[in-house]
């Protein structure tokens, strides 16, 4: 090699890590921060494409909200081709394989492609990419890229640009994750400052006035106005400090409640349940939901299905939601718990839940109705929020 081929290699090195780092300026200042994961990850898959040379691209992440790895963007394809498969690094291992080894991966036919079935007719006879997504030994997701047709098989530096790209959204998604959690850590900061605040304003005076008539002797009449007058005032530090929010906030979602359970109720058709068989049935229309109302709607029936999964061996879950008068009202119950079955305390889930359910003004009931029958019942104004 001579010295003008190893300066060509470098510049070329060179050129491809800024371009990597470009994209990734690119996506972190463009746009609303508050953009929704389908745009974030979009953005992602569009910029992967145009620095790698990709005619299609997925982008794959594990999903906290969830709890399953979902489509999370694309690129020259709908994500709605996504939204009902079973992803997991066990059906695709080609996948777990690019995140176990910290590689690249191209798989090019004749070779078979390791996916799940219902991906077959989308990758038909194309060469697939895997680039992991992972950092600081955290898998975060996979990218999976179809190259176009007149590229070349990936040779070592190609390899190590799209290696370092996945590095680049890696350190993006991680970014997203970070100022997630710097959001709860206010809000365990705001929780803080109520205690000091019931502390320091409420029981001090409250104390005050329990010294004052716990003495032995009568209250005089001035002593008697000033305990008065100090309840009020702490009762009035009470409301003002009840009003405030007491628990998080559901996480944000890009869905609908309709949605999810039109969902949840094709799959479980088709496929059943994956510790087994049990129906989805929705009783009635599913009204559309004020937007304010949409993540705790759909967090409680997130809480009520892992719930039923958990503790129970149901045979059918049945999901009601209606609005009444002001209310809306959304039942989740499911068959399957065994009556001999000692009575266990609810579950962290569902006690968030119903933090969640106070905040935003409603209640959330569970507990077992009749023989072998469970129900989580949310009520909440219908404008809440």
């Amino acid at each position: 090699m001579t010295l003008l081929d190893d300066c060509t290699g470098t510049r070329d090195r060179f050129r491809e890590t800024r371009d990597a780092i470009e994209l990734l300026v690119a996506v972190l200042s463009a746009g609303d921060p508050q953009l929704d994961r389908a745009g974030f990850y979009s953005r992602l898959a569009q910029g992967v494409a145009r620095v790698a040379s990709m005619r299609r691209v997925v982008v794959f992440v594990f999903d906290a909200a969830t709890r399953r790895v979902e489509a999370a963007g694309a690129h020259e394809i709908e994500l709605e081709q996504f939204a009902e498969a079973r992803v997991s690094l066990e059906r695709a291992p080609d996948a777990a394989r690019a995140l176990r080894e910290d590689r690249v991966i191209e798989v090019s036919p004749p070779a078979v492609h390791e996916i799940p079935p219902e991906f077959v007719d989308l990758v038909g006879e194309h060469r697939l990419v895997y680039v992991p997504i992972a950092a600081g030994g955290r898998w975060l997701g996979v990218i999976v890229a179809e190259p176009l047709s007149s590229s070349p098989p990936l040779d070592e530096e190609r390899r190590e640009f799209l290696w370092l790209l996945g590095k680049v959204l890696a350190l993006a998604s991680i970014t997203r994750i970070a100022t997630f959690h710097s959001e709860r850590a206010r809000e365990l900061q705001r929780r803080i400052d109520l205690a000091r605040d019931l502390h320091d304003r409420v029981v001090q005076r409250l104390f005050g006035v329990s010294m004052a008539l716990s003495g032995s002797g009568a209250l005089e009449d001035a002593a008697r106005e000033r305990c008065a007058d100090e309840l009020q005032v702490a009762l009035g530090d009470l409301r003002s400090a009840i009003e405030r929010p007491l628990g998080r906030e559901p996480k944000r979602t890009d869905t609908t409640l309709a949605t999810e359970l039109e969902r949840l109720a094709r799959g479980w058709a088709r496929r059943g349940w994956e510790r087994g068989d049990f129906a989805v049935q929705i009783d009635g229309p599913v009204p559309e939901l004020p937007n304010e109302l949409e993540p705790l709607a759909q967090s409680v029936l997130a809480e009520a299905v892992r719930n039923a999964q958990k503790h129970a061996h149901p045979r059918s879950l049945t999901v009601r939601v209606r609005r009444e008068d002001d209310l809306l009202v959304l039942e989740v119950e499911n068959d399957g718990v065994e009556p001999s079955a000692p009575a266990a305390p609810p579950g962290i889930g569902l006690r968030i839940a119903a933090v969640e359910a106070l905040q935003a003004g409603g209640m959330l009931e569970f507990g077992q109705r009749g023989a072998g029958v469970w129900q989580v019942r949310l009520v909440v104004p219908w404008g809440a929020g």
